[in-house]
């Protein structure tokens, strides 16, 4: 059997019996590379030249982490939460429930949005947004799955098809990566190309909504320790001043300059100039924000490692020409399949950012050998990336939504969070992704 698909099965193997999956990477690159015919020495070199190539996403993550963190010390989140709770409680009377319960679900939906892009806080907002408004949910009777499906689109869909935020960061790995794959393409085609699977994305969040969790669904009034909150910060018109000043300037900074890392700082360095971040606890603020952002580096890094070292063997070029063979010019075929081993490849890992290195290393030369356009290369690797995202159980998309839907425990991980999303969202990117494809 081909080194590339052992490495790759070794890999998921391990990640799917809960292995750290930066250890599954770093076990599945030396199974490749010796079973490739590399020795230790030359798998290990390998691993470690492809470790640079993560480097600079890894650091824009960490800054940006900070970032996040710095952003908090202002209380703009806990205005964005006290001024959606007071448009929710303005509509909580009983003849008017249908409307609050569109208007909350709207309110995430924009938060978790803004969440990516425009105010780049991860899932850092879960947290200090959910928790307090569970009792208002229950009170409407709002099914929690919804509300998951709708945490894990605002999650994933804006970086799929956005470039700012976490989206120029996707972007930028998308295509480092096909270059070195042997693919050049354009940042500005990666949005057109992506139009499509995101309109999957777009379509299941619709289907959750208002036909799989319409019904209401009774859980019980639990009170939350206040242990379960994360630290309040008070704000300020000031504070809340200095916070957006901060936003735009990250944002002014990183468009013209292309470069997430320079946008992060810029943003930092008005928190401090502002006094939002006081210099006595900027050490702890800024590094527990690189610590949040820590595990995705990580593997990022990993991931690089373990793709660098399935290009030095040269098994890749052997799958590749197997696969043709056996796929001949069913360019619809091939493309379903490269969607659906996608869907296992990224599911073990749950990090479409990580897994972009892995999918782009195998499917630019088998998209090049079987005559995909640039387009539709780039709507087959991003959607195949972005399925771990959207369902699986390691997925921060998933993970997050968890953390503060259960801040009660009446809410179940994987029947509640990732079986949802799986099925709403999985099954329209693979379709989505596989027409993109077609089209292109």
């Amino acid at each position: 059997m081909n080194a590339v698909i052992i490495a790759v099965l070794i890999m998921l193997g391990l990640s799917l019996f809960r292995i750290h999956v930066v250890i599954a990477l770093v076990i599945g690159a030396i199974a490749g590379g010796l079973l490739g015919g590399l020795s230790l020495d030359a798998t290990i070199t390998a691993f470690s030249s492809g470790l640079g190539g993560g480097a600079t996403v890894a650091l824009s993550y960490a800054l940006l982490g900070s970032f996040a963190v710095g952003l908090t010390r202002t209380g703009l989140p806990e205005l964005i939460v006290e001024r959606a709770l007071k448009l929710v409680n303005r509509q909580g009377g009983d003849r008017k429930k249908g409307l609050a319960k569109v208007l909350i679900l709207f309110i995430i939906l924009l938060i978790s949005c803004f969440s990516q892009n425009l105010v780049p806080v991860h899932i850092a907002f879960i947290p200090i947004l959910i928790p307090p408004i569970l009792q208002v949910l229950n009170e409407l009777g709002i099914d929690r799955r919804a509300v998951a499906a709708v945490l894990t689109f605002g999650l994933t869909a804006p970086y799929i098809l956005l470039p700012a935020g976490f989206g120029k960061i996707f972007h930028e790995i998308l295509q480092s990566n096909m270059a070195d794959s042997g693919m050049q393409i354009e940042l500005s085609s990666i949005p057109t190309a992506m139009l499509l699977p995101t309109a999957g994305l777009v379509v299941g969040l619709l289907i959750a909504v208002f036909i799989s969790y319409r019904g209401e669904r009774s859980y019980k009034q639990l009170s939350i320790s206040q242990e379960d909150f994360p630290e309040k910060h008070v704000y300020s018109r000031r504070s809340i001043l200095f916070a957006a000043i901060s936003v735009i300037v990250t944002l002014a900074v990183q468009i013209p300059t292309e470069s997430m890392i320079l946008g992060a700082l810029s943003g930092i360095i008005v928190l401090y100039v502002t006094g939002s971040i006081r210099l006595k606890e900027s050490e702890a603020v800024l590094t527990e924000g690189m610590k949040m952002m820590a595990f995705i580096g990580f593997v990022m890094l990993a991931a690089n490692g373990f793709a660098e070292v399935l290009r030095e063997t040269g098994e890749v070029q052997t799958l590749v020409t197997q696969a043709s063979d056996i796929i001949g010019d069913n360019k619809a075929l091939a493309a379903m399949l490269m969607l659906i081993v996608g869907l296992f490849i990224t599911m073990g890992i749950g990090s479409s950012f990580s897994t972009i290195p892995i999918i782009a290393a195998i499917y630019v030369p088998l998209a090049i050998e079987l005559g995909f356009s640039p387009m539709a290369t780039i709507a087959l690797v991003g959607t195949a990336a972005a399925l771990g995202d959207a369902g699986s159980p390691a997925s921060d998309s998933t993970l997050g939504p968890t953390s503060g839907l259960n801040a009660d425990g009446q809410h179940n991980h994987i029947w509640d969070s990732v079986v949802p999303t799986f099925l709403h969202y999985n099954i329209p990117l693979i379709l989505f992704g596989w027409i993109a494809a077609m089209i292109f």
